[in-house]
């Protein structure tokens, strides 16, 4: 990991959440959840939480071809929403136009 992507790796520790407001994933019900049920982890707010994800698409659009795409798609939670999220939107977005030629 460079240097400089190391240091955002803690941000959502110092992140300060609006009341009411998801800004980021640390303010979701489900990360509080896991911090409960696993000191040891959340401990070390260095660990690195990854979110997985697909979405299972037909390239020639008919449905009865026996051909499809599953985009696998992993983000880093530990960085940023500004820095994980758009790299993310600009590679799907380029996946896409990929297949679209």
């Amino acid at each position: 990991m460079s240097p400089k992507t190391a240091e955002h790796m803690t941000s959502h520790q110092a992140h300060h959440a609006v009341d009411g407001v998801m800004v980021h994933p640390s303010d979701g019900e489900a990360w509080k959840r896991f911090n409960s049920v696993h000191p040891h982890f959340s401990a070390e707010s260095r660990n690195v939480r990854l979110g997985l994800c697909t979405d299972g698409f037909n390239p020639f659009g008919s449905f009865a071809a026996p051909y499809s795409c599953w985009p696998v798609i992993l983000t880093v939670y530990n960085l940023p929403p500004g820095m994980c999220m758009r790299r993310l939107m600009n590679n799907k977005k380029r996946l896409m136009n990929s297949f679209a030629k």
